[in-house]
């Protein structure tokens, strides 16, 4: 009798244990703008940096990513990492143009719903809003993740890059949509080219309802201050100035542990003239 009170003791505190862990385990969330396949490019065109790309999603372990500038061929060929399925359509709202993609592993990610909503005055259906030159979106996922069973949201989105009422208004209603979509139960992460840094109008409205993932990270950021490279390793210093317009937002139901910029290279050049934004982040 004993010896099976003791059996059955063991057995509660290993699965115990392991109810534990799996309550605890970090999700791994990005960001990155994977530059559009533009021929012009040269030596740093797509064909010749599509596999560092993925292989750099896949070494730092992502369980989610959203990427920016994704033309349909780029995601055809980003669909090919193993273990990974994406969610998202073209800015025409089927499969042109950019997509501003979620891409997820399968076997930690269970995607419950999603959908997609443009950046201007009419936002469910195709548009271009305000003063911008190009029709924007920001795709969101409904998650699941399958290791602690928590419910959380993952928005992906690209400011525009010329239309200065369009950047602050896309802030506003991206702000207005999570709230709506959301409200306070779940987890949020916003990830992001916003072509806006620090301090300026846009990110400061989106700081009014979510943080910045590096200014709340319990361990001290990894990242040289800045996200736009250009391709290039000797970064020019206007570059530098510019800082960091390539953010990932979350409210406070997610706890931050770490985060990072990374420069990955190849001693040449960078797999993308944006480095990606990493962050390992716990659900609450």
């Amino acid at each position: 009798m004993n010896r099976l009170i003791l059996y059955l003791s063991a057995l509660i505190l290993l699965f115990g244990a392991d109810s534990l862990v799996a309550r605890n385990r970090p999700l791994n969330i990005g960001s990155y703008n994977i530059r559009c396949n533009n021929p012009g490019d040269g030596e740093n065109a797509w064909p010749n940096r599509k596999e560092r790309v993925k292989a750099l999603i896949l070494f730092h372990e992502y369980d989610v990513v959203g990427v920016q500038e994704a033309r349909p061929e780029q995601m055809e060929d980003l669909q090919q990492m193993p273990g990974f399925a994406s969610v998202g359509v073209g800015r025409d709202g089927e499969a042109g143009g950019e997509f501003s993609a979620i891409f997820y592993r399968v076997d930690r990610i269970q995607v419950l719903d999603s959908g997609t909503f443009w950046l201007s005055e009419t936002p469910e259906k195709v548009s271009k809003g305000w003063d911008a030159a190009l029709n924007r979106i920001c795709t969101w996922a409904k998650m699941k993740d399958r290791a602690t069973r928590r419910v959380f949201y993952f928005f992906n989105t690209h400011f525009d890059h010329i239309g200065p009422v369009a950047r602050h208004k896309s802030a506003e209603l991206l702000v207005a949509r999570i709230r709506e979509t959301v409200g306070e139960k779940y987890p949020v992460f916003c990830s992001g080219d916003f072509n806006s840094g620090a301090g300026s109008d846009p990110v400061e409205v989106m700081l009014s309802a979510f943080s910045d993932a590096e200014a709340v990270s319990q361990t001290p950021p990894y990242t040289p201050g800045w996200s736009y490279t250009d391709f290039g390793v000797k970064v020019p210093e206007r570059l530098m100035k510019k800082g960091k317009i390539d953010f990932l937002f979350v409210n406070d139901r997610v706890t931050v542990l770490k985060f990072g910029i990374l420069t990955d290279s190849d001693g040449r050049n960078h797999p993308s003239d944006h480095f990606p934004v990493f962050v390992e982040a716990l659900l609450k």
